[in-house]
């Protein structure tokens, strides 16, 4: 009898096959998207409103993040609006650029985001599973942004821009200092180090 070739621990899965679980597990996280009165792209604006800086609140870089237009975005960023999820203000620097921010109402939509059932099943992985998975998808996700010539955002870790001082960390790009937390948060201006 014929030993199925999925049970043999030795045989890899092609390259082909990974990518199409992967284009797979997207569409079913899309699916699952149409969820709590919200979709898909919807979601993906609050979640990178949740994850962005300082810099990177604006329509502009919302569009870059998620590679659309910002006309597309534009549409869920009024339907977030009316939802109350969002606000717009202008910035105080310079009154042309809008800033957008999550209210109080969508970070607590965050906390029924859909994708919360991805992140519990990887919790679920050993940790040094989850640890090769990160490693590898971030090395595929970069690879794909040089492809596509996508928008890099990163976060001040491996910046550029980070200046380390006696009295704390400053960002290059616009001269204010930068809190620990805010180290952690998406950046549209982000740039990688030289030899990095």
């Amino acid at each position: 009898m014929a030993k199925d070739a999925r049970d043999n621990d030795d045989d890899s899965p092609s390259a082909l096959e990974i990518a199409t679980r992967l284009e797979r597990l997207g569409r079913l996280l899309r699916q699952a998207g149409h969820a709590g009165g919200l979709v898909p792209a919807q979601w993906e604006v609050l979640r990178y409103l949740a994850r962005a800086n300082r810099l990177s609140r604006s329509p502009g870089a919302v569009a870059r993040y998620l590679g659309t237009t910002k006309g597309t975005v534009s549409q869920s960023l009024l339907t977030l609006q009316r939802k109350g999820l969002v606000t717009r203000r202008t910035s105080a620097a310079d009154e042309r650029q809008v800033l957008l921010d999550l209210t109080e109402s969508g970070r607590a939509k965050l906390t029924s985001d859909p994708l919360q059932a991805l992140a519990g099943d990887l919790d679920n992985l050993g940790g040094k599973t989850r640890r090769r998975l990160a490693r590898g998808l971030s090395e595929l996700l970069g690879q794909e942004i040089t492809r596509q010539k996508a928008a890099r955002f990163g976060t001040c870790e491996g910046c550029a821009h980070l200046r380390e001082g006696r009295d704390g960390s400053s960002c290059a790009v616009d001269k204010a200092p930068v809190a620990a937390a805010e180290r952690l948060l998406l950046c549209a201006s982000f740039a990688l180090e030289k030899g990095a």
